[in-house]
């Protein structure tokens, strides 16, 4: 059976308001003063339309840590997000290095109903940066890979990184890197700086993450590829993908929320929901983030929504895993950092958290204009919307988010994918 719901009097894109028809999976009209005997009525009035966000960088932990999160309730907090699709980071227990683990998250997500799931296949067997993984399989397989990635590990054999490259070429792929040179950041427990020196503890220079990208981006330009630069999170990493990108380099790079908002002034608290790879840097570093962002060097806002159960975070900062939870608070993140800063409008957001996304991961049926004949994937926003961030309340199975008792503008009330809604007035349908 196929529904029909009109939306109406949405700011599509934060433009004027229009009214959005759709049926079945599809938008059928975008306009004004449009009637529809029998639809269900979604009264938008106020509220912001956007395309379905895309994630290019979550965990969703299934399989092996099922404990922290599943497909199924990453995929819940996704769409409570507004996510309608998410790219799942390979290291999972097993490593996502074959054709047979990556078909096994994308038939999870798509088991599950709330968001798409695209899995990214690990560059190297077990994430141990030794010998190249089933690229060619994984790419082949029923998930279609397009992403692959170490993330959690830096793919730091410079041989390894131009063989990756090079065979990903063959099929349009994309390697998506973890800049942390591991010889810089033995011991490292947060950012380099002033207040790991007042602090004691062990230092995360910026050039740790520097060096790899400035490799990286030379490696991609002499191969002709394509590759990608997760969490990018110092000034100095800003000017190298700017540069890169003068050149006419196919560099892409993404940013998360947190590294737009905290900084690590906050690890003088010792909350071990402050550490996080790679860590908060410094108010410099976040203006440069902001700035980079909206001038487009910076493509794309990822979440790294990294699960941890309570036993992980609560303890000493030493032992404390490194992660924070974000699919639920990023666009909140990003109304509060760049939107209600005027640093972006609602139109480059649905650049930066869907249509860029959606074209670095290659991925068919999101990231699509909101108009007649496209897909219906789209999340409706209350940018009014004022509230104190409960994790209790999480879709998520773990609630490691740094904005607990922070108060952050904006909420997502639906949810729609391919025309059905998994979130209905910001509870899951």
């Amino acid at each position: 059976m196929t529904s029909t719901i009109l939306i109406r009097g949405a700011k599509v894109l934060g433009g004027e308001p229009q009214d959005v028809l759709i049926e079945g999976e599809t938008i059928a009209r975008v306009g004004t003063g449009i009637e529809a005997e029998g639809a269900t009525v979604v009264d938008a009035r106020g509220a912001i339309l956007l395309p379905g966000l895309v994630d290019l960088h979550t965990h969703l932990r299934e399989p092996g840590r099922e404990d922290s999160e599943t497909v199924l309730t990453g995929t819940k907090a996704a769409a409570v997000g507004g996510f309608t699709a998410v790219h799942a980071m390979a290291n999972t227990f097993p490593v996502a290095d074959t054709a047979g683990v990556v078909e096994q998250v994308w038939r999870l997500g798509r088991e599950s109903g709330y968001c798409d799931v695209q899995p990214v296949g690990a560059v190297t067997v077990g994430l141990e940066g030794k010998q190249l993984a089933e690229l060619g399989a994984m790419h082949e397989s029923a998930a279609g890979v397009r992403v692959f990635s170490d993330d959690g590990k830096c793919v730091d054999d410079a041989v390894i990184m131009r063989r990756a490259l090079e065979y990903v070429k063959a099929f349009d792929g994309v390697v998506a890197q973890h800049a942390q040179e591991p010889r810089l950041t033995e011991g490292a427990q947060m950012n380099e700086g002033v207040v790991s020196a007042e602090l004691g503890l062990g230092g995360w220079p910026a050039v740790a993450e520097e060096s790899i990208i400035a490799r990286d981006v030379l490696l991609a330009a002499h191969v002709g590829s394509r590759v990608h630069i997760c969490h990018l999170s110092t000034a100095g990493s800003v000017e190298i993908v700017r540069w890169a990108k003068s050149k006419g380099w196919d560099v892409t790079a993404e940013v998360t929320p947190h590294h737009l908002l905290l900084t690590d002034e906050l690890v003088r608290s010792y909350n071990p929901v402050y550490k996080v790879n790679p860590p908060l840097r410094t108010e410099a570093d976040v203006l440069a983030l902001r700035e980079a962002l909206a001038d487009g060097t910076i493509d794309c806002v990822a979440t790294d929504h990294a699960p941890h159960p309570h036993e992980d975070k609560d303890c000493e900062w030493s032992a404390a895993a490194m992660g924070m939870v974000g699919l639920e608070t990023a666009l909140s993140v990003v109304q509060h950092t760049m939107v209600d800063t005027g640093l972006l409008d609602w139109a480059q957001v649905a650049d930066r958290m869907s249509f860029r996304p959606a074209a670095i991961g290659r991925l068919e049926g999101h990231g699509r204009p909101v108009a007649a004949g496209e897909p219906a994937n789209l999340v409706l926003v209350d940018p009014a919307y004022r509230g104190v961030v409960d994790p209790a309340g999480f879709a998520s199975r773990s609630r490691n988010t740094p904005y607990e008792g922070r108060e952050l503008p904006g909420r997502v009330t639906h949810t729609f994918l391919r025309g059905r809604a998994t979130v209905v007035d910001g509870k899951l349908a």
